[in-house]
């Protein structure tokens, strides 16, 4: 018998209409995220000074796939993407001002509505955070916040600085205090006391997000490391989108020194290591628990980290470093244990993917395509592109809001071509067979007109935005 047909059986014999893995009752499903992680910062995506020893566990048992794509490089309208299955120009969230709409159905109400006990711990970035999206349960940075003394959240503050600030140094705060050490320790709380349900957790941490100021264990596990750093051309960003060029100059980025640089870098991966320690906690928990049997689990970040790249930091662009993501899915019985995938998902495709695995109907009608048959080791075509799209943030992007409140980049990436497409401005395009590292803007190749046109077809036409 196919194994669709197996599922399919599985699927019928269970109670009501939940998926029961074969020596289980019904699947829940563990999300865990976190912000700003670059897909390339961890072990098993090959790198060889990122330390990530859980998600790399996690992968082990599970599917790594090689080219997902975040629909918008920020977090806002990106978690709203996740969540939704639908593209920003779609749910409506575009910035990172923009409350997701309270009408909005998210993958809570759709697990909730089958039974489901559903909770957001951790950063949600919902903006409005009255709005709980269909999770019944919700811990949050005020709930970090409130378990601090007056003290401890002084020290706090001091400690991070900025939350925008690139300069890495160790933090001078005990471990405990750290939001993400809370958010596991609620994470697990949730698991310990939702064994005996089916539940849909989404534990979603703040790291590795800047400030790149990790707690001194993690900053120490790279002392006696030579970083590496990213290729830095002496005229990166001017054959581009000009944009770009103003904001790094304007941040300091463009002018950093090869030693600022190790230091920022070396903060940044202590964050993605700390980061990494907290998701250990709540998967081992899963597995304290032999929950791991009857558990799909997701490991994904809501955008990348320039790291530096392109003489960047952060995101709000649509080079390889800030819009692809990691992304591991592991289900209970280990299917495609070790493996990786490299056609081309986007995170639009994760609500119907794990509907999917959890024999739920995905909603109609959203941007999202299952690729639950790649999970399965079938047959799966994947995405001949993927698609984002990034809406100019207020107060962020540039200190005058000079380019807020025009038409967004739009990036179209296929096997080979990125288009980052502008309807009012120069657009880029790159080859990525032969520029891999997006150092060369093609678009005015005459030879490229063909593909120029092609894709700019497709940037008009799939997330409506003009």
């Amino acid at each position: 018998m196919k194994r669709r047909a197996v599922i399919r059986t599985l699927a019928a014999a269970s109670t009501g209409p939940f998926f029961a893995f074969p020596q289980t009752r019904r699947a829940n499903l563990l999300f865990l995220c976190s912000d700003q992680h670059q897909a390339a910062a961890s072990g098993c995506y090959g790198h060889e000074q990122a330390q990530t020893p859980h998600i790399d566990e996690i992968a082990a048992d599970g599917v790594r796939f090689e080219r997902a794509y975040c629909q918008s490089p920020v977090c806002v309208p990106s978690r709203g993407s996740i969540i939704t299955g639908n593209y920003a120009s779609r749910h409506g969230a575009k910035i990172l001002q923009d409350a997701l709409s309270s009408d909005a159905r998210t993958a809570a109400h759709l697990f909730g509505d089958h039974g489901y006990s559903t909770a957001a711990v951790g950063k949600m970035h919902f903006v409005d955070e009255s709005r709980k999206h269909g999770f019944a349960h919700r811990v949050n940075a005020a709930s970090h916040q409130a378990r601090l003394t007056k003290q401890e959240a002084q020290a706090f503050r001091a400690d991070q600085g900025e939350g925008g600030a690139t300069s890495g140094r160790p933090s001078a705060m005990p471990e405990r205090l750290f939001r993400d050490t809370f958010y596991a320790e609620e994470a697990v709380r949730f698991l310990r006391e939702h064994k005996d349900r089916p539940f849909c957790l989404w534990a979603s941490f703040f790291m590795p997000h800047t400030p790149l100021v990790p707690h001194r264990k993690y900053w120490d596990r790279y002392e006696d490391t030579d970083i590496e750093l990213p290729e830095r051309a002496p005229n990166a960003l001017e054959t581009g989108f000009h944009g770009h060029l103003v904001r790094a100059k304007e941040r300091g980025w463009y002018q950093q020194t090869d030693e600022e640089l190790r230091d920022a870098i070396r903060g940044y991966y202590g964050n993605v290591s700390q980061m990494d320690a907290n998701v250990g906690r709540v998967f081992d928990t899963l597995r304290e628990l032999g929950l791991d049997k009857n558990t799909v689990v997701v490991y994904t970040s809501d955008h990348g980290e320039m790291a530096g790249a392109h003489r960047m930091w952060t995101k709000h662009n649509m080079y390889e470093q800030s819009v692809r993501v990691p992304l591991i899915v592991r289900t209970p019985d280990r299917l495609g244990a070790g493996t990786a995938r490299e056609h081309i998902v986007e995170q639009v495709d994760l609500l119907p993917t794990l509907a999917e695995l959890c024999a739920l109907d995905a909603p109609a009608g959203i941007d999202g395509r299952s690729f639950a048959a790649s999970v399965r080791g079938e047959r799966h075509a994947g995405r001949e592109f993927a698609y984002s799209e990034y809406y100019f943030c207020r107060r962020v992007f540039t200190a005058d809001d000079r380019f807020v409140g025009k038409p967004p980049i739009v990036m179209v990436r296929t096997d080979r071509w990125k288009l980052n497409y502008l309807s009012w401005e120069r657009s880029e395009l790159f080859d990525l067979e032969n520029d891999p590292g997006e150092f060369r803007n093609v678009i005015d190749d005459s030879g490229n007109a063909g593909i120029v046109k092609e894709l700019t077809k497709i940037a008009e036409s799939t997330g409506r935005v003009v």
